[in-house]
């Protein structure tokens, strides 16, 4: 028998190689640099964070006329005295609503003059019901001391971490304040958020509540001077021939009889002239 013979399988053939790829010249480059500047740029990507909820985006500041929801603005605080507090709190403690002003650092020239001239207002910025209040990020035993030196009538909040102070716009980077004030009444109506220098704050708060450096003094009552009742005068008796009635003397009255008389006898006389005569 014949051998078979059997087909050999063909080789594969193995992938062309890419050409070379060509140089770009410099017209080539040219769009290339155009089309990367009009081609948006992806997103970069979300920072990963183990399964933690990603950081809260920074509150807007809030602006005069606002509303805030008190419950839980700006976190929890310390007084001077370490005693916590809310914003909410204070507010619902004060009569009409709460005067916050904030300085950098407790105890230095531009802190004292501004925490001194609220201390010299005291009264009259707090006769329509506000309650005033420093703020700042120093610790409660810088602020005590800070009180007690300058005998500062108000409390001193401490606010360490900021939460209060970057609520109200007023923070400084890194861990300072903005000096400035803030007023929020009952409702939680902001009537005042603004950075401005020691006098600035004050003045503020006294155009806003109506206070001034010095109280009005009281007006003076002018004395009363009881009405004098002026005698009431009868009459006169229009004259007779230039005679006055009543008002005359007794020689005038006499006079007064003689004239009448003569006029009587005269006004005879002239009547009889005019009768005819009878022979």
């Amino acid at each position: 028998m014949p051998p078979e013979l059997r087909k050999r399988k063909a080789p594969a053939s193995e992938p062309a190689a890419a050409p070379p790829a060509k140089k770009k010249g410099p017209v080539a480059k040219a769009v290339a640099k155009v089309k990367e500047a009009v081609t948006p740029k992806s997103k970069a990507a979300k920072p990963k964070t183990n399964g933690a909820a990603a950081p809260a985006a920074s509150a807007a500041k809030v602006a005069v006329g606002d509303v805030i929801t008190l419950e839980g603005f700006g976190g929890e605080l310390e007084t001077n005295e370490a005693a916590k507090v809310t914003l909410k709190q204070l507010v619902d403690e004060s009569k009409a609503g709460v005067v916050l002003f904030t300085y950098p650092k407790a105890s230095t020239p531009g802190c004292i003059t501004q925490a001194c001239l609220f201390r010299d207002s005291y009264a009259p910025l707090t006769a329509t019901g506000f309650s005033i209040f420093g703020l700042s990020r120093d610790s409660p035993k810088s602020n005590t001391t800070f009180k007690e030196k300058q005998m500062l009538p108000y409390p001193l909040l401490c606010d360490p971490s900021g939460t209060l102070i970057t609520a109200i716009g007023l923070n400084k980077a890194p861990k300072s304040a903005t000096r400035g004030v803030f007023v929020v009444d009952k409702s939680g109506k902001v009537l005042a958020s603004e950075p401005g220098g020691p006098a600035a704050t004050v003045d503020v708060v006294k155009k806003l509540v109506g206070g001034g450096d010095v109280a009005e003094p009281a007006a003076v009552a002018e004395p009363v001077v009881p009405a004098v009742e002026e005698p009431k005068t009868e009459p006169a008796v229009p004259a007779a021939n230039g005679v006055n009635g009543t008002n005359g003397t007794a020689e005038d009255v006499a006079q007064a009889d003689v004239a009448a008389q003569v006029a009587d006898t005269a006004e005879k006389l002239d009547s009889n002239e005019d009768k005819p005569i009878v022979a």
